[in-house]
């Protein structure tokens, strides 16, 4: 069955490409609607603002995501040794040898391999545009500082 109300902001895509974004509307969009404590840890909120939190996230979710927590009532704590497992895993098969060099590098927090990972993104997508403009093969750009001397020979031996 499909949404029958307007969402408030986009839901949460199954791929988690737009999660910053989303948990930055669903804290404002739940303070709104006054039950912005209710997601806060260690705060004691009663059962019925929980469900109401519990509804409005719920209603912001992908079909996907809502399908795959359909069970989970109280999500289990989980540690960033568990999530760092879990990035790893998520490497592509043919990626095999960069999973073990994130591996190596040893990190404690989730945090710190999403931060490498995101710069080791910029750079590849640097590097594409680099390989874009100018592909392997093509002739070089002439050199910027070179000051050619035509017909003569310079020698560095004296």
């Amino acid at each position: 069955m499909s949404n029958l109300t307007k969402l408030e902001f986009a839901a949460l895509d199954i791929t988690g490409k737009n999660y910053l974004s989303w948990v930055l509307d669903a804290e404002i969009h739940l303070d709104a609607k006054d039950l912005g404590d209710t997601i806060k840890e260690g705060y004691k909120a009663t059962s019925q603002n929980k469900a109401k939190a519990m509804i409005f996230l719920r209603h912001h979710l992908h079909e996907g995501l809502k399908i795959e927590y359909l069970t989970v009532k109280y999500p289990q704590k989980i540690t960033d040794a568990e999530m760092l497992e879990k990035t790893y895993t998520t490497f592509h098969a043919n990626n095999v040898v960069l999973q073990t060099q994130y591996r190596e590098k040893e990190f404690k927090k989730y945090s710190e391999l999403i931060s490498c990972l995101l710069v080791a993104e910029q750079n590849n997508e640097l590097l594409m545009k680099n390989h874009e403009s100018r592909p392997t093969g093509s002739a070089p750009f002439p050199e910027a500082n070179a000051n050619p001397i035509m017909g003569k020979k310079i020698s560095c031996q004296q």
